[in-house]
């Protein structure tokens, strides 16, 4: 937000002209005047209204900070700032945490960070990286997504330097952080396996994401590696909800010979498998394992405590950050490669030795 002299007197003349004062004479909210001169085409701005805030940044003499003259004092501006662009932000906890690991990380090294959620709209897309690419100080772009798939990254970023978080692309052009999921499949179940568990369910994502797909991978690994033969009957396709976790948590659970153990593909199915098994009469973890996926806050709180794997967004966002400030700041080079971070296993109460056949 646009800040003036630190005390709104009302008059036009006060100090350096800002949005405030813009609004206050066209009769909008800061809002609209900072989505019209930001050019953010997607906003749906009557044509009417973006006039009047135009003709009132001219009648007081505003301009965008990436515009106005440098002053005899200050002829460069500093790159000290990292833009965040991902495509959604509200609906997951994941993206956020990522944000705070290069926020983090980003002012030990004296940069902030500016965040953009574009809302997988093309518009808004557009005029985010117009209004990120004419801004001075903008060292350069972590360019994310909010669930792990391949893009197609915008040619305005071949300009700047860019780093792809929780994204990659083909062939590669940019260094791409993602998360190591197979390992983290491998990992997960391999924890139930070196519990003596030979019958382990596992209930999926959506398997069309690349997430699902390589914990699947993951999974199967495993039980190679502890020569358990893989039994597709054990594996249910979920859609990462607790109701979902409860329904194939059920059916597992009916099988003439049930799972000693299940793998959830995150901690939210996990949930309603344990509500399941509560149902079933099977006690967690004398009867039964549980293991979820992804660590997020609620998986401390569950009865008993679930156990779980690390999706390591926070580390994930760190290293986005360490690598595109060497890049931009320092000058090093770095060829593209995708770089895959793994999570570590925590180990709290649903997961204990196999107790029956």
């Amino acid at each position: 937000m646009a800040r003036g002299n630190g005390r709104n007197t009302g008059r036009e003349g006060s100090g350096r002209p800002t949005m405030t004062d813009i609004a206050r004479i066209a009769g909008v909210s800061q809002s609209s005047v900072s989505l019209v001169l930001n050019e953010m085409s997607g906003s749906r701005i009557s044509q009417e209204t973006q006039q009047k805030v135009r003709e009132a940044a001219h009648k007081i003499g505003y301009r965008l900070p990436a515009t106005r003259s440098p002053v005899a004092a200050a002829p460069t501006v500093e790159k000290d700032t990292i833009a965040f662009i991902v495509d959604e932000i509200s609906t997951s906890p994941h993206p956020v945490v990522s944000l705070d690991g290069i926020r983090d990380y980003a002012f030990e090294q004296g940069l902030l960070v500016s965040a953009h959620a574009t809302r997988s709209n093309p518009d808004l897309e557009d005029a985010v990286l117009r209004s990120v690419l004419r801004d001075p100080s903008i060292a350069g772009v972590i360019y994310a997504t909010i669930f792990t798939r391949k893009v197609l990254v915008p040619k305005a970023l071949k300009s700047i330097p860019t780093v792809l978080l929780n994204c990659y692309c083909e062939p590669r052009q940019h260094v791409a952080i993602v998360p190591g999921e197979v390992a983290g499949g491998f990992t997960a179940t391999a924890h139930l396996t070196s519990l003596g568990h030979k019958r382990i369910g596992f209930i999926n994502g959506e398997p069309w994401m690349d997430a699902a797909m390589d914990r699947l991978k993951g999974y199967k690994q495993a039980l190679a590696t502890a020569d358990i033969a893989f039994d597709e009957s054990l594996v249910r396709d979920g859609d990462w909800l607790p109701l979902r976790g409860y329904e194939a948590g059920l059916d597992l659970l009916s099988l003439d010979n049930p799972p000693t153990a299940i793998f959830c593909g995150n901690d939210l199915m996990a949930i309603g498998v344990m509500e399941a098994a509560q149902e079933k009469g099977f006690r967690v973890p004398q009867d039964l394992a549980v293991m979820g996926y992804d660590d997020q806050e609620l998986a401390r709180y569950t009865h008993p405590p679930l156990s779980t794997l690390v999706l390591p967004n926070y580390e994930m966002g760190q290293k986005a950050a360490e690598i595109l400030i060497d890049m931009a700041i320092h000058g090093k080079q770095t060829r593209a490669m995708t770089i895959k971070v793994d999570g570590p296993l925590v180990v709290r109460e649903t997961t204990g030795a196999v107790r029956r056949g």
